[in-house]
């Protein structure tokens, strides 16, 4: 046995000696497959959520997909807000090991219960997913930092090959449940969505079980902290995710205006408040670094808003409007999930090696903010360009090749922003608030995620996708993004100055 392990706010301590696989300790590869197959379980049902919801809540009816892109964004907002309460529940009450657990038992629940044919059901499933998902996302991650000492040249490597793991379940799930849900129980014209959920579901249950049966290599680390050992905690924590789970099915049914300003928002503006408040309270340069931080905030929003139309608006354009078809085989609209998933494993090293290769003209993190920007902005020019002149006359459908084109443009701007944002946070905010900075960081990109929604409703319209009202919203999408990411490159030197020499 090691030293005894600490809370994430408690002193530091090295943890114990691992036996070594692969060069990394044995422990990440087991975390890895509980990653890979709760990835597995999210991507799985992620693709068929907007799909599902007119089929099944609308009878098909294309006036269903504003309301379902509504429904998507609020639920992804809440996934990210939802977060925010997890490492909280971790570190003061039961422990990284049990939060895990526990918040695997209640995801597996939600999946199955979406998989249910009736609205209300279904958002209980959806608002038992969000809670399950807070206990269990963000716990993961940070028991992965802890298998290493903080001088550890591993770590950097190992966090990557965690990040495989969960490139590789996004990849795999699309592709899985989509072949479930069109060939072996429905029909392309039919799909069986509701196949999806429960493989979704299943997925989950190995990810449980996986973890229960590995958990002993951790040797302890990740356990309750002294005199939290009892399960009184856990039955605490477990009556406090029942009841939040009614909590957040009042989120999903308000409108997604009404999250937008009386909820997310508040929370947000609560949040910056504090940390700034802070920052003034230890100095010039403290003060500095959080404007720097919000100021980057903001910019988050707007990447994750016209970034999360991957889950929404595309699967409405892929169905109806992107032609499919090689020869008698027809490409399923989910598979294109997986794309940028195949596109972050392919070009994320290639990324890497640009930034090294640059040397001392490696942009600064504002500009790699504004590069992010950018590249989605591009995406959407490439989707106005398809829509306005490459419109088959006959199928009224653009070429398969500009929507694949898309998500990879978008993942090449994904990897300019998303990787350095939890870092950048953890060097900016004051030492006393740093979980209130990841707080911030989680936010931004969950008040993100509810305006895609909003925006997907704005791409189909009143009574459904078209190609009119497609181009018009992506229109609209691509200056907000190019102007946004002009903006932020030209300040980019102002942002850096704040920074204080934070690279």
């Amino acid at each position: 046995m090691g030293p005894p392990l600490h809370a994430a706010g408690g002193p530091p301590s090295d943890p114990p000696e691992f036996p070594q696989v692969l060069g990394q300790p044995r422990p990440l590869w087991m975390l890895f497959m509980t990653e890979f197959w709760e990835r597995f379980a999210f991507y799985g049902m992620r693709w068929a959520l907007t799909l599902y919801i007119v089929a099944q809540f609308f009878d098909g009816n294309p006036a269903g997909e504003a309301p379902a892109g509504r429904l998507y964004g609020a639920y992804l907002a809440l996934v990210y807000a939802g977060a925010i309460f997890g490492g909280y529940v971790a570190d003061k009450l039961i422990g990284y090991q049990r939060s895990i657990l526990l918040g695997a038992v209640i995801m597996a629940a939600g999946l199955f219960m979406v998989a249910l044919p009736n609205e209300t059901i279904f958002k209980f499933g959806l608002a038992t997913i969000i809670v399950g998902t807070g206990l269990f996302k963000p716990i993961i991650s940070t028991l992965v930092g802890k298998l290493y000492t903080a001088g550890d040249e591993r770590r950097d490597s190992g966090f990557t090959i965690f990040y495989m793991g969960i490139n590789a379940g996004a990849f795999i799930a699309p592709i899985l449940t989509g072949i479930l849900a069109d060939k072996v129980f429905g029909t392309p014209d039919m799909p069986a969505y509701r196949v999806v959920f429960m493989t979704a579901g299943v997925g989950m249950l190995i990810s449980l079980v996986w973890f229960w049966f590995g958990r002993h290599q951790l040797k302890g680390v990740g356990l309750p902290t002294l005199g939290n050992e009892g399960m009184g905690k856990v039955l605490m924590v477990a009556i406090g995710a029942l009841v939040a789970i009614p909590v957040f099915y009042f989120l999903l049914s308000i409108p997604a205006k009404s999250l937008q300003w009386f909820v997310l928002m508040p929370m947000f503006i609560a949040l910056c408040g504090l940390l700034l408040i802070e920052g003034v309270k230890n100095g010039g340069v403290a003060r500095n670094k959080v404007i720097a931080m919000l100021i980057i905030f903001l910019f988050n929003i707007v990447f994750w808003m016209f970034f999360e139309q991957a889950g929404s608006s595309f699967n409405f354009l892929a169905d109806k409007i992107v032609d499919r078809q090689f020869g008698g085989w027809e490409f399923p609209v989910g598979w294109f999930q997986s794309v940028n998933s195949i596109a972050i494993i392919t070009l994320a090293p290639l990324v890497a090696w640009t930034w090294i290769r640059l040397g001392r003209a490696n942009p600064s993190i504002p500009r790699k903010f504004g590069l992010g920007i950018i590249f989605n902005g591009l995406a959407f020019l490439l989707l106005m360009f398809a829509l306005s002149s490459l419109v088959d006359p006959q199928s009224m459908k653009i070429p398969f090749w500009t929507l694949f084109s898309v998500y990879v443009i978008q993942s090449i701007g994904e990897l300019c922003l998303s990787p350095i944002g939890l870092s950048m946070v953890t060097k900016l905010a004051p030492l006393r608030l740093v979980g209130f900075g990841m707080g911030g960081w989680f936010l931004s990109t969950g008040i993100g995620n509810n305006l895609s929604g909003l925006f997907a409703a704005e791409a189909s319209g009143e009574g459904g996708m078209t190609t009119a009202s497609a181009l018009s919203a992506y229109t609209q999408g691509f200056w907000i993004l190019m102007a946004c990411g002009v903006v932020l490159f030209l300040i980019a030197p102002l942002v850096q100055k704040l920074m204080a020499g934070v690279k």
